[in-house]
């Protein structure tokens, strides 16, 4: 790291860069979307010098791109994203995807009112919400697996669940790649990584994962809200979650063996956490084989929460609330409107300098937002392009956007992932104590339940950045467009 601060250059309202030289090493320049106020911030994290860092990976094309929430992360800023050609020596980099593989957002529409059906039952739903869902660090999940079981969801991710009459058969075309990556490996999965995940399988977590009832309190696109089946008023449920202890290992396993192979190779890095070895080499095949088996977990664990969370509402409001609307899907309306990640490396294929190029894109922090008519999209989405569902920070607004053609080009089809931390877990407990906090929020009608409500201060909205402005940047970027606002009304938490 450089002694004096990266300070990028401006391009436009949105946009910075930092030129190639900045870094020794650097094969391209960085850019980071952001507005002034959000790249102060990212300049005094230091995350800027990480964008850097990212540009001197082996094969990296076009540039090294960090989204509005950007902040410090391993090797990787959070929020950063980078594109390395696979049939030119281009890397994969394990701290480019992160330790909690396919940690993602799912959000669950309603056909129920906040006001008319869920306002005057509000603190009993959350009381069930967090009865029936398992958090916390380390805590037994809804499900548990033996060896079997274990390699049948790292093979077949949502469809496990379906298999075993988990969920509906549409919840698997509303997941991103259909709720399961064909690349998955569950032999390059180490047994501590399955010993440490067989009894989580529909866990929350703890730490900043969280599970929300929301109200939609604005409609900004009328036309992509009706095709997802948004409506003012509406009960929504927001459920941020990963894949657990699995994720961890695998990234811990596949860490040692990728730094020891780019060493063997003369891979060289400004930091060692950014370790790297070209998509072609057996390392690498196996690590993105045992990533594509966790992130089958991860989607198969969000699967079992959204379970957990119907049957709540069910108990709440099964014989009490209005008739469904016609279509709506499962009981009370309570349909996926999308389950998209924010921690992955995928190949794609985009087009490049007049050829089309097939490139390891990796996202960490960032959501992928495909624009419409993209062929990977479900049908109903086709249209109106990819929803992007970008959560707030626990008492703040959250954004659905959709993504946008324009993002293909601007920074491989990605966007923002949520508000993005301001202030370190230590210093936000300093601010606020947990139990302060929750008398806050409850104060402002929103029901909590926290299992260790001491450390919930962790997660205060003030230690995070002001998602309207992230969004907005990510808006004016062109990156994604927002559809619909949603406010919390009651936060499940480990």
């Amino acid at each position: 790291m450089s002694e004096t601060a990266v300070r990028p250059e401006r391009i436009d309202a949105f946009a910075w860069r930092i030129p190639v030289g900045t870094v020794p090493g650097m094969r391209v320049p960085g850019v980071v979307f952001a507005t002034e106020e959000l790249m102060n911030k990212a300049v005094e994290d230091r995350a800027v010098e990480q964008v850097a860092n990212v540009a001197t990976l082996p094969g990296i094309v076009e540039a090294s791109y960090a989204m509005p929430d950007i902040h410090w992360g391993y090797g990787f800023p959070i929020g950063g994203v980078a594109a390395t050609d696979v049939e030119d020596g281009g890397v994969v980099s394990p701290g480019g995807v992160g330790f909690d593989i396919a940690c993602g957002v799912r959000l669950i529409r309603s056909d129920l009112e906040f006001d008319g059906d869920v306002r005057a039952r509000l603190a009993e739903l959350v009381a069930t919400l967090g009865r029936r869902v398992p958090r916390g660090t380390g805590k037994g999940g809804a499900l548990r697996l033996d060896r079997r079981g274990m390699e049948a969801v790292l093979r077949d991710g949502v469809r496990y669940a379906l298999s075993v009459g988990i969920g509906v058969e549409e919840d698997a075309e509303l997941c991103e790649d259909g709720g399961v990556l064909q690349t998955a490996a569950p032999e390059d999965v180490s047994d501590r990584a399955k010993e440490r995940a067989a009894s989580q399988l529909g866990s929350l977590g703890a730490g900043n994962h969280f599970l929300e009832v929301q109200a939609v309190e604005e409609i900004i696109e009328p036309d992509a809200a009706e095709v997802m089946g948004l409506f003012p008023g509406q009960a929504c449920v927001m459920l941020h979650s990963g894949s657990r202890g699995l994720g961890h290992q695998v990234c811990t396993d596949h860490l040692r063996v990728v730094d020891a192979a780019a060493r063997r190779l003369g891979i060289e890095v400004p930091d060692r956490q950014l370790a790297c070895v070209p998509v072609q080499e057996e390392e690498a095949q196996r690590y993105l084989g045992a990533m594509a088996a966790a992130a089958n977990f991860a989607r198969a664990n969000r699967h079992a929460l959204t379970h957990a969370i119907r049957e709540s509402f069910q108990e709440v409001f099964g014989g009490s609330a209005k008739r469904p609307r016609k279509g709506s899907g499962p009981g009370l309306g309570m349909s996926i409107v999308y389950d998209v990640a924010h921690n992955l490396a995928k190949v794609e294929e985009y087009e490049l300098g007049g050829r089309v190029r097939t490139l390891c894109v990796h996202r960490k922090g960032a959501t992928r937002a495909f624009g419409p008519r993209h062929p990977e999209l479900p049908s109903r989405y086709r249209e109106i392009g990819q929803p992007v569902i970008i959560p707030g920070s626990m008492g703040s607004s959250s954004y659905v956007l959709v993504g946008t053609s324009e993002a293909a080009r601007k920074s491989f089809s990605s966007t923002c992932h949520g508000a993005g931390r301001a202030m370190s877990r230590t210093k936000a407990k300093k601010v606020m104590s947990g139990v302060e906090l929750v008398r806050q929020l409850e104060g402002r009608g929103i029901a909590v339940a926290a299992s260790r409500p001491g450390l919930l201060a962790e997660e205060a909205p003030y230690a995070y950045k002001d998602v309207s402005q992230v969004v907005r940047a990510c808006e004016g970027a062109g990156l994604s467009r927002m559809v619909a606002r949603l406010v919390p009304v009651g936060v499940v938490k480990g």
